[in-house]
């Protein structure tokens, strides 16, 4: 999962990081082809090259290993809404088949079953990165026919939001998995399996996704993790366990 998400970077992208599975995905990405990756956090760290996952944005690693930090009105005013970021990389509680994200509450808003950390930087995130990644694992209670509550803007609810509000940028273009990758189909935005994971079938998708899914006309299977790659993210989960004292599971 976390493999198949690095592949997507490039050594000429600039990429906002959320914390978490897409934090190692672009740690990842940066330690194997894109060593030119430059990684930029919401807490002001551009150009940062942290030798473990950070626990959070406000984590040290991140200065500490920094070209520079900037003030956060400067990160989103200038960087970010500056259209001067390729690639936003984002997970969430919920998402639907557009790639709007749930990260703020489980159930009604007003009572809500699990309140959770809220949109943080992730809402402008999705709005202005001229691209949009998402990595999550995949379950029902995460793909769901519909959002408890909108925290960051896919597509919209019905696909044509972004476009009737000017958004910037694509919008989210690529949606990894444990089970598979998706894209959205370019007529209604909506998500569709590109590839499947090896060993991985159709109808396993489909009993993880609370919508009816799409596949594309032609359906490939995802590359296998090199021994390079499985290496080097090993390695970077060691490290990690060792300097916050919990192991992390390898996706």
């Amino acid at each position: 999962m976390t493999v198949a998400a690095a592949r997507a970077l490039s050594d000429r992208d600039i990429c906002f990081v959320g914390i978490g599975l897409p934090s190692a995905a672009c740690n990842l990405a940066r330690l194997t082809h894109a060593p030119r990756l430059t990684l930029v956090y919401e807490s002001g760290t551009i150009e940062t090259k942290p030798t473990v996952l950070p626990l959070s944005i406000g984590d040290g690693e991140l200065c500490e290993t920094a070209l520079t930090t900037v003030a956060v009105p400067e990160m989103f005013q200038y960087w970010l809404q500056g259209g001067r970021i390729t690639v936003g990389f984002l997970g969430g509680a919920q998402v639907d088949r557009f790639g709007n994200l749930n990260s703020t509450v489980i159930g009604d808003y007003r009572r809500p079953k699990v309140r959770l950390p809220g949109s943080g930087g992730a809402t402008e995130i999705a709005s202005h990165c001229l691209r949009l990644y998402i990595v999550m694992r995949h379950s029902p209670r995460a793909f769901v026919e519909r959002l408890d509550f909108l925290t960051s803007i896919g597509h919209g609810p019905t696909g044509r939001e972004r476009e009737a509000l000017k958004l910037a940028g694509e919008g989210p273009t690529l949606l990894v998995t444990d089970l598979c990758t998706m894209t959205p189909n370019p007529a209604t935005h909506e998500f569709e399996v590109l590839t499947l994971h090896p060993g991985v079938t159709r109808a396993q998708v489909q009993a993880a996704t609370g919508w009816p899914v799409r596949f594309a006309d032609s359906v490939g299977e995802t590359p296998a993790p090199a021994e390079h790659e499985l290496t080097a993210l090993r390695d970077l989960h060691a490290r990690t366990a060792v300097a916050h004292g919990t192991p992390l599971a390898v996706e």
